[in-house]
């Protein structure tokens, strides 16, 4: 624990966790409505792994310090709406202001200072965002801006909305679909206020309830809680790293995003070739379909992978790994075969059944355009999916696949008990 200065003269305590490398980019961690709990430090410390130098500031010294609570309780719960009630919004912003402040100043810190806050803290964070100036402006005595600012369910942001207009830094919002504090109302007038800002980035979790993404709480869900952090991180990375490898980084990541978007959102094949250089070739490994240079997979993407994608495909993010010239995405490919589907099961007719896979993309890049794709899925686990093939007798895995991909606790060696 440290010890940080108000902005009017007190002092308040902050948990803090450096990386192993002893120096690295800043994260203030705001918050939830039970204090600097073993969640919140369990936070702390997660960023710390991964090279941060993390902090959590207790937000509610001004009415009792030290406050550690749980979500188990009925008392705590109550005892925590009471703190959250009785919480000076302004000062609560302030105070997180200052924490980025020592932080930046911090002799371990490189001088970027993101922020991420949960629940009550993800309203601060986007407070911190918009009411304070960009990085590239005079910052009060007191406290300063984040680089960067994610927010998970914020409650109450909504009611500040019509200060979205300074936003002047990154922000990204993760909102549950099912969040009865922040319902959907509230959540479509963050939509209509954000969408159209390029420095907004918002993730929506239809199936989600609130703190979905707090361990051991009653709406906690592995995966999409995994999800969020992921994209959470790469948001960190990108906008914290401030190296030119970052910047690469970020530029491939970017391309690669939009190369996608050109074939699943808008379907163009023109704008797909657009982000490929002349002699780019695709394989996809286990069929291999594809084709080689624009003239091939023109033909490719616009009669055979575009068209033919069924209506209801969906990609879940898993991993994403960003190197000096490439980027390898895992993800878990799901559609129900309702058309042909030439690049995946050529000759294989439609047989209305549903199918969720796990899948790779390797993608090289040369002078900032995509090179080559390679990739690779499980057909087995795709044909018994598809009832084409018996998998009693097989060393094979249908769906069951893909799902502990999205859960690895689910259990392991269950062929080796059958077969």
């Amino acid at each position: 624990m440290i010890t940080i200065k108000s902005f009017d003269g007190g002092e308040f305590d902050s948990y803090l966790a450096m990386p192993a490398e002893g120096f690295g980019p800043g994260i203030v961690v705001l918050q939830e409505i039970f204090g600097v709990n073993a969640f919140m430090r369990s936070v702390v410390d997660w960023y710390a792994a991964r090279g941060f130098v993390a902090l959590c500031p207790d937000l509610f010294w001004r009415q009792e310090r030290g406050v550690q609570l749980t979500d188990q309780s009925e008392g705590e719960w109550q005892k925590a709406f009471a703190l959250y009630q009785g919480l000076d919004e302004a000062k609560a912003v302030d105070d997180s202001a200052a924490a980025v402040e020592f932080l930046r100043r911090h002799p371990a810190c490189t001088g970027r200072v993101g922020a991420v806050g949960y629940c009550l803290g993800g309203n601060i964070a986007y407070l911190l965002a918009v009411r304070y100036p960009g990085a590239s402006h005079e910052q009060p005595a007191w406290g300063g801006s984040p680089d960067c600012s994610v927010g998970y369910y914020g409650v109450s942001i909504e009611k500040a909305l019509n200060e979205a207009a300074c936003l002047s830094a990154p922000l990204m919002l993760h909102l549950a679909g099912k969040d009865k504090f922040c319902p959907p109302p509230a959540q479509l007038q963050i939509h209509q206020a954000l969408d159209q800002n390029p420095l907004a980035t918002l993730h929506d979790y239809p199936e989600q309830d609130h703190a979905f993404g707090r361990l051991g709480g009653e709406h906690y869900n592995a995966r999409a809680a995994e999800l969020a952090h992921l994209r959470s991180l790469e948001f960190f990375l990108r906008n914290l790293a401030g190296s030119g490898v970052a910047l690469a980084q970020k530029t491939l990541s970017d391309r690669w995003d939009e190369h996608v978007k050109y074939e699943f959102a808008t379907r163009d094949t023109e704008d797909t070739l657009k982000t490929m250089v002349a002699n780019a070739y695709v394989n996809h490994v286990p069929v291999l379909t594809g084709g080689v240079g624009h003239d091939e997979l023109r033909e490719f993407y616009s009669r055979r992978f575009i068209p033919q994608m069924p209506p209801d495909t969906s990609m879940t993010p898993v991993s994403r790994t960003i190197g000096v010239d490439r980027v390898v995405d895992e993800m878990v490919f799901e559609f129900t075969h309702t058309i042909k589907m030439d690049w995946m099961l050529p000759g294989v007719g439609p047989t209305g059944r549903h199918v969720k896979v796990p899948l790779v993309v390797i993608v090289h890049f040369r002078d900032g355009k995509l090179a080559h794709e390679h990739i690779y899925w499980d057909q087995a686990s795709v044909l018994v999916q598809l009832g084409l093939i018996d998998a009693s007798n097989l060393p094979v895995a249908g769906v069951e696949s893909a799902e502990k991909v999205l859960d690895p606790n689910l259990p392991s060696n269950e062929l080796m008990k059958t077969k």
